[in-house]
């Protein structure tokens, strides 16, 4: 949200009229035409211009004169940085240019130059559109003149144009640039860069030697130069030796080498180039650089440029590893440390990956940094390259990293469930090696208790990455645990959050800095019991295979009722839904006859047992009603195979008021798939005790006596209940008789006091014609049965579009004999 005073002038420049903004146009034009006397004038009328260019969705058209007198005034190099700023802004704004017109000419001028270059990026359109600054930068880089310098800002202009279009660079221009990249990484100067003098009486006239650069720890700098070296000023090589460093994983990711995938390859590769030198690559090194340069180093120079690149890179990434072990004197140096670590092991491992002869000398340098890290939670996110490079490499080296990835999937989430960056590291991991870690990791799968921890925690931030990971965590075995995970997904949010204010508040203090300090403090107490202790640890359990759920579940919600306002439990029981979706999409893929049985059986069990959040159980029964459909449909004998659990269910009447959406999907199942059709073991006892089991609750749900109360449930859960009596009456022709008797009792029903007050006209009469349609139905037996119980194949498409197939004739028979006028009808 913008300040009042800020949105006032954001909507006066959308709603800016045509002809005033002519008038303005002309204005700003006659200001730059004498910019040497406008000074502070045009400075306002710039910000107010691209005020009015950037405030409305739509970019607007500058008039050709006034764009023509901008382009010159951002390549102006004697202008101040300011008007360069604010003509390249509102050139970014504008309607798209000619990229060419912008491109026609370059000056040296580095500051000039960047905010040209971010003006013909925004407004390019095609590649090439971008190749005359491409070969003005390449010219740059190219010159062997030394007292022409290469910009500061080539490197980051050139970083987003290949980024823009790898297919940007020819072959020999990434050689070019490959070789340049591997000279600032090795050959910068280890010489601090000399101090400008501000003048004055004690100057003196003598120049000083420049001083080394030192390392984070203060110790002078004894090796060539990387990011982790400090000093007060930085040469022009220095800086460059940056910027190679943070464009370098980008540009080998972009521009690998061919075919240098083994070790055999690799060194052929090198021998060839020994014998054959490539006579291009000579850098304009000082002799007193070039001293530092060991025989190796000297011998890598035979080496084709992207090989070269590669071979510097990674002396460079393992100085930076090696740097990291210093202890730093800032803090902003150990956070600068924490940051080279992760960006070195990148890099190494996208050099190992390119080629594989990189990886024996890499794994001693990485197996060291990860036991000096493992140690320390502060060096977690530091950990994960390293996790990613013994996922992607630890074959080759033959090394074991089962230890690495128990630690990885058990400390980190359990520990740093609060660390928001962390969290979306971690979770994207994951996501990029999940094949990888389904076939080779065997922790994963059991870890999800941990993994979900990240979710409970930082909620809709992460929800789509769940969404996607959430598959991967499904298997066989576990797919039951998963589900009552999910599910207790809220409840794991409120412990977490009971267990980091514990660690931090003291109950005497809740209600001070919380509204529901008193109710979270009686959680807070529940959370410290020794009676609530197993309950809280299985809910905060690192692995699963330790059950399903627990069977004081209830007890636990009680625990846990003073959070269920709390924003991040909210927040949580708002996501389960989405991911419960997911879960039985995936899970119905996989799932056997036994599994589906033992979901059934969740269902029924978990529709009554959820954390009492404020709509949280109407919408996970709503999932549950979904779904329901679905595992019967796949598996229809399972209504037989689970019928105690199904009948009780459905015989008691309470169930209706507290859970009707998931109460009227059961009892449509039992009415469609308990028939002898689907399960040969469908006997006509277990119909009748299902028959009996809905009858009474549609007798007391139906009472027309005076006294009794208003409906609380729909008339959808009426018809659907009388559907299901009468499909299983027709099933077995005994039950007939009661259910005819019933049906015609719904007239009085439907016309009493209390149902009159409670239902609308329209619904009245939806209840009436059901019961008289589905009566008139069992009067003839065998039409009955053949309308309410098809065969399980009548379904198909066939036997709906196929003139030939008995059934379409059968269904006009059936409706011309329950026509009000047909005389067929028994009196």
């Amino acid at each position: 949200m913008y300040a009042p005073g800020t949105e006032s002038l954001i909507k006066q420049a959308r709603e800016i009229q045509e002809e005033e903004l002519q008038k303005f146009y002309g204005r700003v034009l006659k200001q730059l035409q004498s910019s040497k006397d406008a000074g502070g004038e045009l400075v306002d009328s710039l910000q107010r211009l691209h005020l009015i260019v950037s405030a409305t969705k739509y970019a607007r058209t500058l008039p050709p004169e006034l764009s023509k007198k901008l382009q010159a005034l951002l390549r102006s190099p004697s202008s101040p940085e300011q008007f360069h700023a604010l003509s390249s802004a509102i050139l970014r704004e504008s309607l798209p240019l000619s990229a060419q017109s912008l491109s026609i000419e370059f000056n040296q001028d580095s500051r000039a130059l960047s905010y040209l270059a971010s003006v013909v990026l925004s407004q390019a359109g095609r590649k090439e559109d971008l190749l005359p600054l491409c070969q003005h930068l390449l010219r740059s880089l190219e010159s062997r003149q030394p007292e022409i310098q290469p910009p500061k800002h080539t490197l980051p202009i050139l970083s987003k144009m290949f980024t823009f279009s790898s297919l940007l660079l020819s072959e020999d221009q990434v050689n070019l640039v490959s070789r340049k990249l591997a000279d600032w990484l090795r050959y910068a100067s280890v010489h601090q860069g000399a101090s400008i003098s501000s003048g004055g009486f004690f100057t003196s006239p003598r120049t000083r030697q420049p001083a080394l650069m030192t390392e984070v720890d203060g110790a002078v700098a004894g090796d060539f130069f990387t990011v982790l070296c400090v000093g007060q000023n930085y040469t022009d090589d220095q800086w460059m030796n940056m910027y190679t460093f943070s464009m370098v994983k980008s540009w080998l990711l972009t521009y690998n080498t061919e075919g240098s995938s083994n070790v055999d390859s690799a060194q052929l590769k090198r021998t060839q180039v020994i014998q054959t030198p490539y006579q291009d690559d000579r850098s304009e090194m000082d002799s007193s650089v070039m001293s530092m340069v060991s025989a190796t180093s000297s011998s890598s120079r035979l080496l084709p440029p992207k090989e070269r690149l590669r071979e510097k890179a990674f002396e460079y990434c393992h100085r930076l590893i090696e740097q990291s072990d210093r202890k730093a004197l800032k803090r902003a140096d150990a956070e600068l440390q924490k940051a080279c670590m992760v960006e070195a092991v990148s890099v190494m491992d996208i050099i190992c990956s390119e080629d594989a002869s990189y990886v024996y000398r890499a794994f001693p340098c990485i197996k060291a940094l990860h036991g000096r890290l493992s140690t320390d939670l502060a060096f977690a996110r530091a950990l994960l390259p390293v996790a990613q490079f013994y996922l992607n490499h630890s074959e080759t080296a033959a090394v074991d990293s089962e230890a690495i990835f128990c630690q990885l999937f058990s400390r980190f989430p359990a520990e740093l469930f609060n660390e928001p960056m962390l969290a979306f590291e971690f979770v994207h991991f994951c996501l990029h090696n999940v094949s990888v870690l389904q076939e080779k990791v065997a922790v994963y799968r059991r870890s999800f208790p941990n993994l979900l921890k990240f979710l409970a925690w930082n909620g809709p931030g992460l929800i789509s990455e769940f969404m996607e990971l959430l598959p991967s965590l499904l298997a066989p075995d576990t797919a039951l645990e998963l589900l009552h995970t999910l599910l207790d997904l809220p409840c794991l949010a409120a412990t977490l959050d009971l267990q980091h204010r514990s660690a931090c508040y003291q109950v005497q203090n809740w209600d001070v800095w919380d509204q529901q300090g008193a109710k979270m403090a009686v959680s807070l107490e529940a959370f410290r019991q020794p009676t609530y202790r197993g309950l809280f640890l299985y809910i905060l359990r690192p692995e699963a295979g330790t059950g399903d759920t627990i069977d004081r579940l209830s007890m636990l919600h009680e625990a846990l009722e003073g959070m269920v306002e709390s924003p991040r439990v909210v927040h949580c029981a708002q996501i389960v839904p989405v991911l419960l979706h997911v879960y039985f999409n995936t899970v119905t893929q996989l799932a056997d006859e036994r599994l589906i049985n033992q979901l059934l059986q969740v269902l029924v069990e978990r529709s009554s047992l959820l954390y009492n959040i404020k709509s949280f159980s109407i919408e996970v029964q709503r999932v549950f009603s979904m779904h329901l459909q679905t595992l019967c449909k796949l598996h229809p004998p399972l209504i037989v195979d689970q019928y105690k659990e199904l009948l009780e269910f459905a015989s008691t009447t309470t169930n209706i008021y507290s859970k009707e959406d998931f109460y009227t999907h059961l009892v449509w199942v039992i009415g469609e798939y308990l028939s002898l059709s689907y399960n040969p073991c469908c006997t006509v006892e277990l119909i009748t005790s299902f028959f009996e089991g809905l009858e009474a609750v549609l007798f007391e749900i139906t009472q027309v006596r005076q006294s009794a109360s208003p409906p609380r449930y729909t008339p959808r859960l009426l018809t659907v209940l009388m559907t299901a009596l009468a499909k299983l009456a027709s099933r077995s022709q005994d039950l007939i008789p009661r259910a005819s008797l019933f049906l015609s009792k719904i007239h009085s029903f439907a016309h009493s006091g209390p149902v009159e007050i409670c239902f609308s006209e329209d619904d009245t009469e939806e209840i009436i014609t059901c019961a008289q349609e589905l009566n008139n139905l069992l009067k003839l037996p065998n039409v009955a049965q053949f309308v309410l119980t098809p065969a399980a194949q009548a379904d198909g498409p066939r036997w709906h579009r196929d003139t030939n197939t008995a059934l379409p004739h059968r269904m006009r028979a059936i409706s011309s004999l329950l026509q009000n006028h047909s005389s067929f009808l028994p009196a």
